[in-house]
């Protein structure tokens, strides 16, 4: 089997890491060989650029620059050498966050979002990306107490509104590539949905 990239969105509490983490606990029992990541934090580098960027204020184009550099190093380090192994790649987040966050969400151009993700990724696209959907109320509703939230949990209702119409407008662009499960159900249910999509790109 050859490598693939499979990424995982959504607004924070919609249940994507949740999802990332029972994908990866079946394809243990099935024995096939995989790598769970994160954006950003998913090399030393990302690590130290995860606390900045969520405790730290700074602008739009700032974070749209570091989470670039995260990115950057993420796919030289970590994914590109897993896919060349040929193992399945599981991410909690990626390029399409950035758009939906720093674009959709922050208001930079998204013309300037895609280039920079183009740059930072080489090129590089998930095989699959699923977004787990669900009302904003929902989500901040799973998250943990108010005064732990980061900044752009602080931000509000309003900024994840932005964020998740993003995330739908970029896959109404992308059906092929972006599949929007609802979480908004019993996580039995989605979970079925969800391995049901990752399976179909298995045995491509």
């Amino acid at each position: 089997m050859r490598g693939k990239l499979i990424t995982f969105e959504g607004i924070d509490g919609s249940g994507k890491t949740t999802m990332l983490h029972r994908v990866a606990r079946e394809l243990e029992r099935r024995g096939v060989s995989h790598l769970v990541t994160r954006e950003p934090g998913g090399t030393e580098l990302g690590a130290a650029l995860r606390e900045l960027v969520l405790a730290q204020e700074m602008g739009p184009l700032a974070e749209l620059f570091l989470y670039a550099a995260d990115r950057a190093e993420h796919v030289m380090r970590v994914i590109r050498p897993a896919l060349a192994e040929g193992r399945i790649v599981l991410s909690d987040r990626y390029s399409d966050a950035t758009l939906a966050y720093q674009g959709y969400g922050r208001g930079l151009p998204l013309e300037l979002v895609r280039a920079v993700n183009r740059w930072a990724t080489e090129g590089l696209l998930p095989d699959l990306t699923i977004v787990l959907d669900c009302d904003v109320q929902i989500a901040l509703a799973r998250r943990r107490p108010a005064e732990r939230w980061d900044r752009f949990e602080r931000n509000g209702g309003e900024f994840l509104h932005r964020v998740r119409a993003g995330y739908l407008e970029i896959a109404r662009a992308e059906p092929e590539r972006v599949r929007v499960i609802s979480s908004a159900e019993a996580e039995e249910v989605t979970a079925y949905r969800v391995w049901e999509a990752v399976a179909s790109i298995l045995r491509t």
